[in-house]
């Protein structure tokens, strides 16, 4: 069963496709509950597919939002209820006075988290809002979190743990950015976004660091459709969010977006 599983994922997956068979098989088999970390959509995606493929078992997912990217999801017995159980999320609420004049991003507040040795699995979305951010957490670190965050991007903040039922959710931000391109290789449209030449574009994807739709993505030549999203570690992230008409000389026209 697993090698025909593994055929329909990328093989740096297969550790999390483990991790998340077992989730299945134990609450199939074993009469198991599992409440995982947050999980990426990528990630989602590889566990909801496991889900379908067990009869007997059903999965609940959470992120605070309707189109929240990250979100925590049970696995569970299928004549389990799981509209009643605690999701044990809670909502970190920062706040600065000096909010208006240094304008931190949503990088920053992810930087400052991480850096009190938090992992990435124990934080779902990060809202930037005018006036503070508010932060999707496990219920089991936000006491932690609201004690030990004092500052972010040089700013001092103050903190406030939130119910779910708290969370304000803020829009994405885009950058837009118009241009042609010869093909819509993979490679072609990052460079263009990120303002790189196509040689140091390439040593990123070669290396496993640019995922497409969160899946990593190693060949510098795979075609982009619109509504792609590619993130590129170090480089952040963009949509693909137009395939124009060609021009006169053939070249397509892109209209892309880049998240600030």
């Amino acid at each position: 069963m697993k090698n025909e599983i593994y055929g329909h994922f990328h093989p740096d997956e297969r550790q999390f496709v483990d991790k998340a068979w077992e989730w299945v098989t134990n609450a199939g088999e074993y009469h198991e509950t599992k409440l995982t970390e947050f999980l990426d959509p990528r990630q989602g995606y590889i566990l909801q597919s496991l889900v379908n493929r067990h009869p007997d078992v059903t999965v609940r997912w959470e992120g605070g939002s309707s189109d929240a990217e990250r979100k925590r999801a049970m696995v569970a017995p299928d004549y389990r209820d799981l509209t009643v159980e605690d999701m044990e999320l809670s909502v970190l609420s920062i706040t600065s006075g000096e909010q208006k004049f240094l304008s931190p991003e949503h990088g920053d507040y992810m930087g400052s988290i991480l850096g009190l040795g938090i992992k990435r699995g124990k934080i779902g979305d990060i809202h930037v809002l005018e006036d503070g951010c508010h932060v999707l957490v496990a219920a089991d670190i936000a006491d932690y979190l609201s004690i030990h965050l004092t500052s972010v991007h040089r700013m001092n903040v103050s903190t406030e743990i939130l119910p779910l039922s708290g969370l304000r959710s803020s829009q994405v931000k885009l950058e837009t950015m118009e241009f042609t391109v010869a093909s819509l290789r993979l490679d072609g449209i990052a460079s263009d976004v990120t303002r790189l030449s196509r040689s140091k574009i390439l040593a990123p994807i070669k290396a496993g660091r640019v995922r497409v739709n969160w899946k990593v993505e190693e060949d510098p030549s795979c075609a982009l459709k619109e509504g792609d999203m590619v993130s590129i570690q170090g480089f952040g992230r963009f949509k693909l969010l137009e395939i124009g008409s060609l021009t006169k000389k053939g070249r397509y026209r892109i209209l892309a977006g880049k998240f600030v």
